[in-house]
């Protein structure tokens, strides 16, 4: 196993009603992050993210900003914890926002309402119903790829996330990703199934709403990270604002380059990963892309613990 420490942050679908509730019992630092970032929305995330309803965390323009905060949340607690900061981190798809305000590339408050425009845009790209993703299991990713190819006909359907081997999402037009599900089955996919999500992200389908982000992401001031953020469209780092802007513009309508950014982290000496925000999503794709790299989350008490004594063997 390596001897570094790398992080990672995720996206959406690790969000639940009443995340974090016992963690900010613990950490002051918790609170702080979300009061931080309710200013800068001028609305109350934290009575969003405990009470709910779930219908409307779930409406991408609240989940992005909830998710952030939560994932900058856990840092900032795990930092105040005596946490080390990793050698490099990677987000996946709106965690890449996490990971560099976590990197200090931006700020909390700068970063929350971008994400929030973020989601309106995407909601707003492609009119509900008419677009889909679905999951498939158990073909390679080449094999998703001409499946895809083969029925997008006069559509767009196409791969959106590589989440680890033999686990694809697939997104575009609602037709063209019913046949492309259909024409996974027969490829011999494990399964093949529709995700109930409001926005077919990653795929062609959402340039609008990159044509209209550009101009919003522009205004914000990035910085240099302090530790490498491995970006989500090519399983590269950026150390320079202009790429890193260039990449999060693309990662909109550009695949989720997952399985290929844990290599990365791998090929660089990471052995532990830990995974920044609620949920074990990111945990359990580490484990099917690389079983040599051990992985623990900070969404609970439990996780926490066992993360930092982990870090503090590694250091010994």
């Amino acid at each position: 196993m390596g001897k570094a420490i790398g992080m990672m942050f995720p996206g959406q679908g690790s969000q639940a009603v009443g995340m974090l509730s016992d963690m900010a019992a613990d950490h002051a630092a918790i609170g702080i992050a979300f009061a931080e970032a309710s200013a800068a929305l001028g609305e109350d995330l934290w009575a969003l993210i405990q009470s709910g309803p779930a219908e409307d965390l779930d409406r991408t323009e609240n989940t992005q900003p909830a998710l952030l905060t939560a994932s900058v949340a856990l840092w900032r607690a795990w930092r105040a914890a005596g946490g080390e900061a990793p050698v490099m981190a990677a987000g996946h798809s709106l965690g890449e926002y996490s990971a560099l305000v976590a990197a200090e590339s931006m700020s909390l408050s700068d970063a929350v309402v971008l994400v929030r425009e973020r989601g309106r845009l995407m909601q707003e790209a492609v009119p509900k119903g008419e677009g889909g993703m679905a999951a498939i299991l158990g073909l390679d990713a080449e094999q998703v790829e001409q499946c895809c190819a083969q029925a997008a006909g006069d559509g767009v359907v196409s791969p959106a996330n590589y989440n680890a081997p033999g686990q694809v999402v697939i997104a575009g037009d609602a037709a063209a990703v019913e046949r492309a599900i259909a024409a996974c089955k027969a490829a011999g996919a494990k399964r093949a199934m529709a995700l109930s999500v409001s926005v077919p992200s990653h795929c062609r389908l959402m340039a609008p709403a990159a044509e209209h982000f550009a101009a919003r992401l522009e205004s914000v001031q990035i910085a240099e990270p302090r530790f490498p953020i491995i970006q989500n469209l090519d399983a590269q780092a950026s150390t320079d604002a202009d790429g890193i802007r260039r990449r999060l513009l693309a990662q909109l309508h550009s695949p989720v380059r997952w399985t290929q950014s844990v290599a990365a982290m791998g090929e660089h000496d990471v052995g532990l990963l830990v995974e920044c925000g609620p949920g074990k999503v990111l945990a359990g794709l580490v484990k099917r892309i690389d079983r040599e790299i051990e992985v623990v989350g900070l969404g609970d008490r439990a996780g926490f613990a066992l993360a930092l004594e982990k870090v503090r063997e590694m250091a010994a």
